[in-house]
């Protein structure tokens, strides 16, 4: 039975720095370890052993112990694993035997998710589930809920945004009620018909949650959001007669950084059939811009206005490229350390004051004959 991390720390600041200087001789730790005098999981040990790897004298800092035993990699850890001055001790992780079902879940997420056989490992005997992935199966009931009410209310389950009373929601944006900000972001609930709710909510649980799952709700759910956000706002920049409707802002965002993280480590990526899986993914958001722009500039129905825009595919792959990217990138690391991630934020935020500016005076300097709000 493995010893609480209290039990841990106090023997080994005992026996294996008696002079308190700080730092622990590889070769002594591992001593103790393999006496069983110190019983540890093995994944952390080797960790360990990966850390001291990168050190030229053998040795490892005292404090950077405790920050391993605590479920917590140091920065001089994620330097050796950059660094690759290390060497893993056990099989990979995809030749475990004996998992349950939930465990060969996590296995698939990682190997779905993260290029670093390290990293892999160590999600996989981090996770805990808690929290769980809540954020993406909450965005997709409510979308789900919000579509069948609409759908029962109108009785029509395709084309909807041709009834006037969907285009009279007070969740759709439209440019004759851009006063209305909550507009910006609730548009992401309402959706053309079953087949863009249907495509946006495969691709979030499908993408959104192993996501999530690795990366936390935190990082995923700001990068939906804001794809949302650039949804609309891009929208009322370049498109400034058309209204929005759907999540595509938030689903591309995901889609492209989740693709884009692939094609960097494209070497690194062990999820089976990834080209294949790639290509496939890449015709479907095609295919679904191309019918947004058809929607858009060619409707099969004559209608009482412009039909949605499709610009907000096309911000929401761009925020997920730039911005998404970037957390993808930086597993088990803070953003907020980043120099990269401060020039993304402070792009997002120039491009939010240039579009609430643009909102408020273009209009009218340009003189747009805006459709009449329904």
């Amino acid at each position: 039975m493995e010893l609480n991390t209290h039990s841990v720390l106090l023997c080994v600041h005992v026996r294996l720095d008696p002079e308190q200087t700080g730092f622990i001789a590889v070769e002594n730790f591992t001593s103790l370890a393999q006496q069983h005098e110190l019983q540890l999981d093995p994944t952390k040990l080797d960790m360990l052993l990966a850390l001291v790897q990168s050190d030229q004298h053998g040795h490892v800092c005292y404090q950077e112990l405790i920050e391993l035993l605590s479920s917590k990699r140091s920065s001089s850890f994620r330097r050796a694993i950059a660094n690759g001055r290390r060497t893993l001790q056990r099989e990979i992780l995809l030749d475990e035997t004996g998992l349950g079902v939930y465990k060969r879940f996590v296995r698939y997420v990682a190997y779905e998710i993260l290029p670093c056989e390290t990293d892999r490992r160590w999600y996989f005997h981090q996770n805990r589930l808690c929290p769980p992935p809540v954020f993406m199966a909450i965005i997709t009931i409510v979308q789900i809920v919000v579509f069948m009410c609409y759908g029962v209310r109108l009785n029509k389950w395709v084309l909807q945004t041709y009834q006037p009373e969907f285009m009279k929601s007070p969740l759709v944006y439209h440019p004759g009620h851009r006063t209305q900000v909550w507009r910006f972001l609730s548009y992401m609930f309402m959706h053309v018909g079953l087949e863009q709710l249907g495509f946006n909510a495969l691709l979030q649980l499908m993408i959104g949650v192993p996501l999530e799952m690795v990366h936390g709700i935190l990082r995923i759910s700001l990068l939906y959001m804001a794809g949302v956000v650039a949804g609309s706002l891009t929208v009322s920049i370049t498109d400034m007669r058309a209204p929005v409707v759907g999540g595509s802002g938030g689903v591309y965002a995901l889609c492209s950084a989740h693709l884009a993280n692939v094609v960097m480590n494209w070497a690194g990526m062990k999820c089976p059939y990834k080209l294949l899986r790639m290509v496939l993914a890449l015709v479907c958001m095609s295919s679904e811009v191309g019918r947004a722009v058809w929607l858009r500039f060619s409707p099969p129905l004559p209608s009482s206005g412009p039909q949605p825009s499709f610009m907000a595919h096309l911000s929401g792959a761009v925020v997920g490229i730039s911005m998404g990217l970037l957390i993808l990138r930086s597993y088990e690391e803070s953003l907020h350390k980043q120099c990269s991630w401060w020039v993304l934020v402070f792009s997002f935020i120039t491009f939010l004051l240039f579009a609430i500016f643009w909102n408020i005076f273009a209009y009218e300097l340009l003189d747009v004959q805006i459709p009449p709000p329904p």
